[in-house]
């Protein structure tokens, strides 16, 4: 029997009965018409020539319901990567623009923002993320963003549909909506989610209680996916951080910013497959060392925006109640893959929860050294505050790349 639990204070909306994907596209189409729908491809070098991003294409290429299409590059500051992505994508027929995020064009604006105190971050895809936005926000003709990664190995065309429909729909009327899946194959992924995040912020629940914040967090299914759909006015208004910390960050932004009953989660696949990043144990500056630290930082500062007191007694409490839920979660994630028949390896799963609590240790003597510490990029409003022409200069930039 298909799954129709609700979860937490969340609207979840699941995959119930055979696909009807006809009938999706159709009533995009029409919501289209009052609603345009602007899809955010954010692309690094490593992915122009992955059979996952092929897939993307001659998938997204057969959509009409998009209104435009938004590709930014970066990570590169080789021209001739970005003249390849400029080839790579012409096939799509819909109106689209390449944004080179990292690259010369941008420069001064990017300075233009700096002298104005208003740092646009690292390069990475929460800036690669925020450029589009301020370039659709520009042109101001879509009304919803919906942003994926370009490196989903089994994409299809249900993902987009069930992503976008229920913020294009004026029925539904969602603010916000974040896509969720299972991560399976003949073992159980998703690492960070299941090892790190929900036995921290069940944790927390433990020490603090069930705080709202801590409540909408446990709320979603897998907060750590990437694809997510908003109206551009949320577009405006969130802040963006330009770390590994962007999806909680982004459920955290929409928590302030919008009522509970704007904010939902949909199921828009089976099964979702990508590529997987290396722990790095003993280097907590790159992989999933990095991402379980920079996750920690943000949920951390967000329970301090709440006017939660976050000290070291009770970080200290925090280290060893996690390790003990980590340990708890190993062992029903073994039982988990031993009824369904999945290849389980114990001594490694529980390796991975010994590394994500030093990655919390790390976290927490981070944020007690300097709890002010933010990654966030400025929201747009922000930034067309102090610099009224900003997204007209962009838009002329974009062009002009294009």
């Amino acid at each position: 029997m298909a799954d129709f639990y609700q979860t937490g204070v969340v609207p979840t909306f699941h995959r119930l009965g055979p696909l009807n994907l006809e009938r999706l596209e159709k009533d995009l189409k029409e919501f289209n018409r009052h609603r345009p729908i602007a899809l955010v491809l954010p692309v690094t070098p490593t992915e122009l020539d992955s059979p996952a991003l092929k897939r993307i294409l001659n998938t997204v290429k057969d959509i009409e319901y998009l209104n435009e299409i938004v590709i930014t590059l970066g990570r590169t500051d080789k021209p001739e990567d970005f003249e390849k992505t400029k080839k790579l994508f012409s096939i799509l027929p819909q109106r689209h623009r390449i944004i080179w995020a990292s690259g010369p064009q941008l420069s001064d604006l990017y300075r233009l923002l700096e002298e104005a105190d208003l740092s646009p971050g690292g390069d990475g895809k929460g800036r690669s993320a925020w450029i589009a936005y301020g370039y659709i926000l520009a042109r101001e003709e879509s009304k919803v963003i919906a942003l994926h990664d370009c490196d989903i190995v089994n994409y299809s065309r249900e993902l987009l549909a069930r992503l976008c429909y229920p913020v294009a729909s004026p029925h539904i009327d969602y603010a916000f909506c974040k896509g969720y899946y299972a991560r399976v194959t003949d073992r159980l992924h998703g690492r960070v989610t299941r090892l790190f995040y929900f036995p921290l912020v069940r944790s927390l629940i433990r020490i603090y209680g069930h705080l709202p914040f801590l409540v909408y967090l446990d709320s979603f299914r897998y907060p750590l996916a990437g694809e997510f759909a908003m109206t551009v006015e949320l577009a405006r208004i969130n802040r963006i951080p330009a770390d590994w910390g962007i999806e909680v960050e982004t459920l955290a932004e929409v928590f302030r910013n919008y009522s509970l009953r704007r904010i939902c989660q949909s199921e828009i696949m089976e099964t979702y497959e990508h590529k997987h990043q290396p722990l790095s144990a003993e280097n907590p500056a790159t992989g999933l060392m990095k991402m379980a630290i920079d996750i920690a930082r943000s949920i951390f500062r967000n329970l301090a925006i709440e006017g939660i007191v976050v000290s070291e007694s009770q970080l200290r409490t925090l280290i060893v109640n996690y390790q003990r839920q980590a340990k708890d979660y190993v062992k029903r994630y073994q039982d988990e893959s031993e009824i369904n028949g999945l290849v389980f390896d114990y001594h490694k799963e529980s390796q991975m929860a010994e590394a994500f609590t030093r990655a919390l240790q790390i976290a927490g003597e981070n944020f007690l050294k300097d709890p002010l510490y933010s990654p966030h990029i400025p929201n747009w409003n922000r930034v067309v505050a102090a610099i009224p022409d900003f997204l007209d200069r962009l838009q002329a930039v974009v062009e002009a790349m294009n």
